[in-house]
């Protein structure tokens, strides 16, 4: 047992090797720079930001390049890290309508209050190879056009709520405090806000394949974007010595509102309701997927058939994590030796005694067939 255990020890530390050899490749190749990862891949440290749960882009290109890329396997080193952090305490609730935009879009108004704004995106883009990339060029200056707008831009959901055609979206009295899906764990019921967290913190391609699946039949919902944001917003912390809020930085991110048609029912008028995404960075497509997950998993408390994957709000939840979800999957390459044994034991076992019960099965005298019945017996 101990060489057996010695030769384990061994092996890994040669893989260790082997995955730091792998992980860099031709040593005749630059190696990649965190600046380079954090500047040229934004989308990808954006998304390991925002499942990661840290708001870092050095330590977000840092797990990449260690990842190999791996985004999952970085989003994993990323959460091991932010559990050693000190936790000095909350920030103030971002205030994402006072956001430096870069991109503010509708779908539901050509024409909104401060206009369209593309901003950087592939949606007008085709979907071919750009081969003057390999040449390294670099992109034309920007226009004076192309910087942030000016904060405070309206809401395009306010056009709705001014004529009472989408519901309210205040702050209930007494609301209580969101609660910290890092340091509690999830439980069930759980109300909006902690669902809320837990999606940002989900995973992009089942958040995806789940919003998805609302368009196709299995959620029964036609929704709209009614805005998507994409831009900074700054953070506030309260500092009680000084007994108000100042601001220590600013994040980049991306807001959804999505909305859906509701067909009221006895005590309420139909309206529009509201899906809502919120996420770090650029990553449109996290935040139109979690805003309609969102809506989704309020079926039932709108009274809506919820029977459907996406309606399943224990299903949602307990799903939509990488992390979990890969240690999982990826335990059963780890050693199952007695598991399997047994399994395996029962397995032959159970054809044994198969085997040995045919031969009596074989030999029992065949019982006689049944005497065909007459016509006169038929007919009585």
């Amino acid at each position: 047992m101990y060489v057996a255990v010695k030769g384990g020890e061994r092996a890994i530390l040669n893989s260790y090797q082997m995955l730091d050899s792998y992980r860099r490749g031709d040593t005749s190749v630059p190696e990649l720079t965190l600046a380079q990862i954090r500047e040229q891949m934004p989308l990808a440290v954006a998304r390991v930001m925002a499942e990661g749960s840290l708001y870092d882009p050095h330590l977000a290109a840092l797990a990449l390049k260690q990842a190999a890329g791996d985004q999952i396997e970085a989003i994993f080193l990323l959460r091991a890290y932010r559990t050693t952090l000190a936790r000095f305490g909350y920030t103030q609730p971002l205030d994402t309508g006072a956001m430096r935009l870069q991109r503010r879009i509708s779908s539901t108004f050509k024409d909104v209050p401060g206009g369209q704004v593309l901003g950087p995106t592939y949606d007008y883009t085709q979907r071919l190879l750009d081969f003057t990339l390999e040449a390294g060029r670099d992109p034309e200056p920007l226009p004076p056009s192309a910087q942030p707008l000016a904060s405070g831009m309206p809401r395009v959901t306010g056009l709705l709520e001014a004529d009472e055609l989408v519901e309210a979206d205040t702050i209930p009295p007494g609301d209580p405090a969101p609660p910290d899906l890092t340091r509690e764990p999830l439980t069930l019921p759980a109300d909006r806000a902690a669902r809320l967290q837990n999606l940002a913190r989900g995973d992009e391609g089942f958040l995806l394949s789940m919003g998805y699946s609302t368009q196709r039949g299995y959620g029964n919902s036609h929704p709209f974007a009614a805005e998507i944001r994409y831009g900074t917003a700054e953070v506030e912390l309260f500092v009680e010595e000084l007994g108000f809020a100042v601001t220590i930085g600013e994040v980049e991110l991306t807001e959804c509102q999505m909305v859906s048609q509701f067909s009221g029912n006895a005590d309420e008028a139909p309206r529009f309701t509201r899906g809502y995404g919120l996420v770090f960075g650029y990553n449109e497509r996290k935040a139109m997927s979690m805003a309609l997950a969102d809506r989704a998993m309020r079926a039932a408390e709108l009274g809506e058939a919820a029977d459907a994957p996406a309606n399943d709000i224990e299903f949602m939840l307990y799903h939509s994590d990488n992390v979990e979800a890969s240690g999982f999957v990826q335990h059963l390459k780890l050693p199952h030796y007695v598991d399997f044994q047994a399994n395996l034991e029962l397995l032959r076992r159970l054809r044994a005694e198969q085997e040995a019960a045919a031969p009596q099965a074989a030999s029992a005298p065949t019982p006689a067939p049944a005497p065909a019945a007459t016509q006169e017996e038929t007919l009585a």
